[in-house]
């Protein structure tokens, strides 16, 4: 079961994060105190959510070195979004000449 969760964290931490909220929604609510806050992390920083999630259970909440996880957390969505910045022309790059409309060839009368 804890293979399944990492790969799942690994691949769909939106889909995790969704699912806890479903199947323990008092933790969830005993972690967050609002439900905007998960909500944006959901949408903008979801490692960084499901790892806040895992690590701020309430009676000791996030202190000392945890706080190096979040941060890793955050530098992992941020890389994230870097990286698809980085490539984001390189699809329409490597397509060349064939990605617009096909081309009419004129006759030559030969």
């Amino acid at each position: 079961m804890g293979c399944l969760f990492v790969l799942l964290a690994a691949f769909a931490p939106r889909l995790l994060v969704i699912f806890a909220w479903i199947a323990r929604p008092t933790y969830f609510d005993s972690v967050f105190d609002t439900f905007i806050f998960p909500l944006l992390g959901l949408i903008f920083l979801p490692f960084t959510t499901l790892i806040y999630l895992l690590l701020g259970a309430p009676p000791l909440g996030v202190h000392g070195w945890d706080w190096l996880w979040i941060a890793l957390a955050v530098m992992l969505d941020l890389g994230h979004y870097a990286n698809t910045y980085g490539q984001r022309d390189q699809l329409t790059m490597s397509s060349g000449p064939s990605s617009g409309p096909p081309s009419q060839t004129m006759p030559t009368g030969r």
